[in-house]
């Protein structure tokens, strides 16, 4: 590599982090003050406020991935431009292509960072950061608006109001057993616990009605012990259970769900697919924000950076609403999350054709 190249990769990466390094301390410093009364409250081990805050830290990390590398490329880009350092590489006969290929290098090693974050590492901080906040962070009255019902196979409905994933432990537990469509059975237990050491499940309050033709039998049992063709897993919220899974486990999970039949099966996909989104939309983010802060303008980096603000607001935007949108309708999951990386993607070939020119 040439010195050229060293310089922009150096600033490339160096701006990157020093952008994630800046915003973080700002996103715990304002999660900490809204949440510090109710950590208070519980009296929350130090270990796990610290715990929580570097799984948040890379929860954010990820969350703002595209928004933080967008501004960090116009920033520098930006003063390269102000600083005239651009028309003097252009004019040594440098081609734009050829300027862009350090920040494609950069771009390529950022897109591997986000893919291990989507893939391993983000899934496992997720798992924490949502286990501490349902345990400490969410009232009662949050919690139980948390309603799972799921479809375990062609015969089975389970329901719980709300789960504690630290304790394994669910209230308002309902087990709803159909023969055809007519209802065979229902369990009902105010409280449901995963026994671990034994892979059972201990019900407290056990309520058995078994449906007859003249009249039902009642069954009821103060705790009992028994044993569910359904997982742990099933008691949790869907979106949370798919976010704490590496991309192996989601891709078995998803496809035992789609056996089930479950009304879930494009959250998991959602998830799914934006692992391999993110990492694509560095390379046309990164591209869109040479091109656009890659000319000396009359107001300056301001303009550069009002406009790139603009930009990644209308991409996250994108993001969300499409996401949203396939999880709570038939809309295709593949197309909602692909979406924005396709139209700024044409809005990428488009700014980078105008600026070779």
């Amino acid at each position: 590599m040439k010195i050229l190249d060293w310089y922009i990769l150096k600033r490339y990466l160096f701006t990157f982090f020093m952008m994630l390094l800046l915003f973080i301390p700002i996103g715990i410093t304002i999660n900490l003050a809204e949440k510090i009364d109710r950590i208070l409250e519980y009296e929350v081990p130090f270990p796990e406020v610290v715990s929580y805050y570097f799984d948040f830290t890379i929860y954010f990390a990820t969350l703002l991935f595209p928004l933080f590398l967008f501004l960090s490329v116009i920033w520098f880009t930006s003063k390269l431009a102000n600083n005239t350092e651009i028309v003097a590489f252009l004019s040594s006969g440098v081609s734009f292509s050829r300027f862009l290929r350090p920040y494609l290098i950069g771009a390529t090693f950022v897109a591997g960072l986000a893919l291990m974050l989507g893939m391993y590492w983000a899934p496992i901080a997720s798992k924490g950061f949502n286990e501490f906040t349902y345990k400490y962070l969410n009232s009662n009255k949050v919690v139980e608006t948390q309603h799972i019902y799921r479809q375990i196979n062609d015969n089975d409905y389970i329901y719980v109001s709300n789960f504690d994933t630290k304790a394994k432990r669910g209230n308002n537990f309902t087990l709803e057993h159909f023969e055809g469509n007519k209802l065979a059975y229902k369990i009902h237990a105010s409280q449901i616990r995963y026994i671990e050491k034994d892979s059972t499940y201990q019900l407290t309050n056990y309520n058995l009605r078994t449906i007859g033709e003249n009249e039902d039998q009642l069954e009821y049992i103060r705790k009992k012990d028994t044993i569910f063709s359904f997982d742990l897993q099933d008691l949790t919220p869907p979106m949370y259970v798919a976010e704490t899974l590496t991309y192996g486990e989601l891709m078995t999970f998803i496809a035992r769900e789609e056996v089930r039949g479950s009304s879930n099966i494009n959250r998991y996909k959602v998830v799914q697919y934006k692992k391999w989104s993110l990492p694509v939309s560095v390379f046309i983010l990164t591209i869109i924000a040479v091109a656009v802060s890659s000319v000396k303008r009359r107001g300056g980096m301001g303009v550069n950076l009002a406009f790139g603000i603009v930009i990644a607001m209308i991409y996250v935007f994108f993001d969300k609403v499409f996401g949203v949108m396939a999880e709570q309708s038939d809309f295709s999951p593949l197309l909602a999350v692909w979406f924005p990386n396709i139209v700024f993607g044409s809005l990428a070939i488009y700014l980078l054709y105008n600026a070779k020119r």
